[in-house]
């Protein structure tokens, strides 16, 4: 069955997903610097999204990349499953359609997703005490395929690339909630940075979507941030304050940044995290691609209520939580369809994601 719930509002992208340039962060200048932070503050106190230029990444890296990935996702469904991980919880390699169902992340049970991915992170880890001791596998090895040769060089350069992206992020993050300079670094020392490269293709012989069936189920992103290239192809959506679904379509060029659970526990909900989804695809042919990069902290990290989001009339909503903890559970519950024992920061929200 097609998907006819497209309540979406017709302001353009950039009035919901505002676009803001980095490059002035870049050249230290501090009255610069507080515009910047300024502006994010205020994107994530309203959508939760916002879209950045001015980031560093060249388009020819993220032409590589896609290039690479096509070729992945156009090898034999045997080929690909060589790479296929052999336990729920190892967040590498390839996910065949059907094999998660992220709703089921925020207490929404529907059909799995309808999507391809290739999921991984850091191609060299340390060997060290705090990364042999990590419990959660959040620094499994790699999955690589034999085939295409140019796939692992590519997306490693652009881990790297936009790894240093959400770093800094985080550090203006710090300035837009008043706490010390790079305050959240103390949290990112052996943080956890996954890459997942979502493949949708609307093929003629494809089966109709079961009924709620999405290509990305609604659902909040678990950690800190998340960095995202996608395609200027529809498909992704936000919820928003009202109820209503916006689409969202970055501007050429931009990136576009979300908040993460742990982000909304940090900040005692004066950030949220925010409910979004992609769509069924429309047309036969139809090819979406995204990149999503996620950076959710140290998997030993304590998260709570930071003290410049509390105060008498703001008493802090979330107990403290461990960010590994956290982020196995949201996995786990996705990948074995099942409800998930972590921390709810979706609230009265969940009402418009299961009437959607």
């Amino acid at each position: 069955m097609e998907d006819t719930s497209r309540t979406a509002q017709s302001e353009p992208a950039s009035a919901i997903v505002p676009v803001i340039d980095l490059q002035p962060w870049w050249s230290g200048d501090a009255a610069a610097r507080r515009g910047i932070a300024a502006a994010i503050d205020q994107a994530c106190r309203t959508s939760g999204f916002f879209q950045v230029v001015g980031h560093g990444i060249e388009p020819v890296l993220v032409a590589e990349v896609l290039d690479a990935v096509d070729e992945f996702f156009h090898l034999s469904d045997g080929e690909k499953r060589e790479v296929q991980p052999d336990a729920d919880h190892i967040n590498r390699g390839f996910l065949p359609i059907g094999s998660e169902a992220l709703s089921y992340t925020v207490g929404v049970g529907t059909p799995a997703d309808l999507r391809e991915a290739f999921v991984l992170g850091p191609d060299v880890v340390p060997d060290d005490e705090v990364h042999r001791a990590d419990p959660y596998h959040v620094f499994a090895a790699n999955l690589w395929p034999a085939r295409p040769p140019a796939m692992r060089p590519a997306l490693v350069a652009y881990f790297d690339a936009v790894s240093l992206l959400a770093s800094t992020l985080i550090d203006v993050y710090a300035l837009a909630l008043d706490l010390p300079d790079r305050w959240f670094q103390d949290f990112n020392r052996h943080t956890t940075e996954t890459l997942r490269v979502n493949y949708y293709e609307r093929l003629a012989d494809d089966a109709p979507a079961a009924d709620g069936q999405q290509r990305l189920g609604a659902h909040t992103d678990y950690g800190i941030t998340t960095v995202l290239y996608a395609d200027r192809v529809p498909g992704l959506q936000l919820l928003g304050a009202d109820g209503a679904w916006s689409d969202v379509l970055a501007e050429p060029g931009a990136f576009i940044v979300n908040l993460g659970d742990l982000l909304a526990q940090w900040t005692n909900d004066r950030w949220r995290s925010t409910v979004h989804r992609v769509l069924q695809l429309g047309a036969h042919g139809t090819r979406r691609r995204s990149l999503a990069f996620f950076l959710d902290g140290d998997y030993d990290a304590v998260v709570e209520c930071l003290p410049t989001c509390v105060d008498d009339e703001h008493p802090p909503r979330y107990p403290p939580t461990t960010a590994g903890e956290h982020l196995a559970e949201k996995l786990r519950g996705a990948r074995t369809l099942s409800a998930v024992a972590t921390i709810d920061t979706v609230g009265d929200r969940i009402t418009a994601v299961r009437g959607s």
